[in-house]
């Protein structure tokens, strides 16, 4: 029987991975991070501080039967791609590690990385990314990570994969920094202040192309890769595998958040939405919403990252496409649905 370890279980992709995995007959599902889960979750918690490396191997030691290791956590967030990356490598080094010396039967290990791999953080980079590009200038503690990992991995009878996917959208009421809550919370705010929903960014920026990552075709394309017995031992991209330019999208979102359609204008959310806390009250009073605060709903620092980026963020889906998973997805179809589901949560007032 398969035994899963999903090391980050409540974050973007951890809590996916678990969902997709619970779907699946014949997994046990263990979940490990400093924290148990706020809400009955379908894993079995292990507690531990992963920067521990003898609290991480005591836990371990109790799930013997561990044959697939996710490791979706990390040690920080930053928008400027400059994180703790001793920090975020340790963690990951003593799970891999503690897993090796309590469970024989490992058989492959998948590290979650992004397209700041390519520097896309840092200005325009290459386009379509492909896995095999020429690394920029470190700090990155995505290139420490893969070279440990790959370190540790050699010589040994399991294998490892790492995807990279480029701005995880989803359902995820816990999750601020999630540009689909992002959005739906700036469209109701300009709704009740009866303004135009202009595009918070530049003209170059509404212009260029770019992709986003629906979180449960990330978990989906995660598991084929941690199933596959070729092409192990190496990174795949992983994106809705359509491109867009926020000019052509900016309209159907409007219409989606029922809002008139603006123009770009050069602004930064976290400084002009400081002081609408009083502007979403109104909002969840008047249509009964949950009472959340707005920062509960939108990190808005993590919204100028994406929509300041006055450069293509392309990725390359042929070596993914090569493995045979075919999965795709229209990202306007995605961020309808998803902000539905907030809408039906009584997170977003109705359109």
């Amino acid at each position: 029987m398969p035994g899963a370890l999903v090391v980050g279980p409540t974050g973007a992709i951890g809590a996916r991975l678990v969902a997709a995995l619970a779907r699946r007959d014949g997994w046990t599902i263990h979940g490990l991070s400093r924290t148990a889960p706020p809400a009955p979750a379908p894993f079995t918690h292990l507690a531990a501080d992963l920067l521990d490396a003898a609290s991480v191997r005591a836990v371990l030691a109790q799930a013997p039967g561990i044959t697939h290791v996710f490791y979706a956590a990390r040690a920080a967030h930053g928008e400027n791609g400059v994180e703790d990356v001793p920090a975020n490598v340790a963690m990951l080094v003593n799970v891999v590690e503690a897993v090796e010396a309590a469970a024989p039967g490992l058989a492959h290990v998948h590290l979650v990385e992004g397209t700041k791999w390519y520097g896309l953080h840092l200005g325009p980079y290459r386009t379509p990314a492909a896995e095999d590009d020429p690394r920029h200038m470190p700090p990155n503690f995505y290139y420490d990570q893969e070279d440990s990992l790959a370190a540790l991995q050699r010589g040994r009878p399991w294998s490892w994969s790492a995807c990279r996917p480029n701005v995880v959208c989803d359902f995820d009421p816990a999750r601020a920094r999630n540009l689909t809550s992002i959005l739906g919370a700036y469209g109701a705010i300009c709704r009740e202040l009866d303004v135009p929903f202009d595009f918070p960014g530049t003209d170059a920026g509404f212009a260029t192309l770019t992709e986003v990552t629906d979180g449960e075709l990330c978990a989906e394309a995660i598991l084929w890769l941690s199933g596959l017995s070729h092409g192990v031992n190496r990174a795949f991209n992983v994106t809705n595998g359509d491109a867009f330019r926020w000019r052509t999208m900016w309209p159907g979102l409007a219409a989606m958040l029922g809002v008139r359609c603006g123009e770009p204008r050069n602004v930064r959310l976290a400084a002009w939405m400081a002081d609408k806390e009083d502007v979403w009250a109104r909002i969840v009073a008047r249509h009964g919403l949950a009472p959340r605060p707005l920062s509960d709903m939108a990190l808005w620092a993590f919204g100028d990252f994406v929509f300041r980026q006055d450069w293509d963020v392309l990725s390359n889906l042929t070596r993914l496409r090569q493995t045979g998973f075919a999965a795709g997805l229209d990202s306007a179809t995605m961020f309808a649905a998803q902000l539905s589901a907030y809408r039906a949560a009584g997170l977003l007032p109705p359109a």
